[in-house]
């Protein structure tokens, strides 16, 4: 879409940092995000996020359901470590936080254009119905497919079907083809045919691929496909820690030496 802001630089950071908590609502830990938006000292930074649960409060909103202030053990020299103060800020905080920050700083105005951007597409979504949904996501999934296979492509790739491969084999246990026999559908129609929970797998296996290439540097047919199929393993790994529902039962193994050749 022509229209699309992509995150530069500075977005993907926010985005490298983000956590999700055993519920599945994203965080972020403030002492990992204020050094982000300019803020290296900790009193500075606790006075922006004071100003913005304030704003929280007289926007009607409960402070805790967004401001969760929290303890986190950091090492301090000599293997010693001490108790410090920190805060899990969900998204909407993240956003009042930039809102109030120092307009002077660079850094500053690109997390409210970023996190303005991001919630205002979290209300939209929200307000989807599940069809619409599905196909919000499927655009997604398209979008980012194409920009992996351009970084696969950079890192070395030239059997873009064994890489795609690799990283079904990785999320579904299984090659495509058998995905797709299993599931009783024709050839390429995989993610046309997918749920809205399915195609997220899916989306999170491309975008965490595309990260880790870039940032770790992986060159070469066979790093790269080892790549793309360790991350679909996770994003498996994941989905059954927390109890959800795999995309498709494994019926056969396979060997992350295989992927790539």
């Amino acid at each position: 879409m022509p229209n699309e802001i992509i995150p530069t630089a500075p977005h993907r950071d926010f985005e490298s940092i983000k956590k999700i908590d055993k519920n599945k609502v994203e965080y972020w830990e403030a002492r990992e995000l204020l050094p982000l938006l300019g803020y290296e000292n900790w009193q500075k930074s606790e006075e922006v996020i004071a100003r913005a649960a304030r704003a929280c409060i007289n926007s009607g909103q409960d402070v805790d359901d967004h401001f969760n202030r929290t303890v986190k053990m950091v090492e301090i020299g000599s293997n010693t470590v001490r108790k410090v103060r920190d805060f899990k800020l969900d998204r909407y905080a993240c956003y009042l936080v930039a809102q109030n920050g120092d307009p002077k700083k660079p850094e500053i105005a690109q997390a409210q254009t970023y996190f303005a951007i991001q919630t205002r597409r979290q209300e939209i979504f929200g307000q989807l119905t599940d069809s619409e949904k599905r196909l919000f996501i499927r655009g997604e999934v398209s979008a980012s497919n194409k920009k992996l296979f351009k970084t696969a492509k950079q890192a070395g790739v030239n059997k873009f079907g064994l890489f795609n491969d690799a990283g079904y084999r990785g999320l579904y246990g299984m090659p495509l083809s058998d995905i797709e026999q299993r599931k009783g559908i024709k050839k390429g129609e995989l993610l046309d045919r997918a749920g809205s929970t399915e195609l997220a797998a899916n989306l999170f296996r491309i975008t965490q691929t595309d990260e880790k290439i870039t940032k770790d540097k992986i060159r070469g047919e066979q790093a790269a496909s080892r790549t793309h199929f360790m991350v679909g393993g996770k994003v498996r790994q994941t989905i059954k820690d927390i109890g959800g529902v795999l995309p498709i039962t494994r019926r056969k193994t396979y060997r992350a030496s295989q992927a790539g050749g």
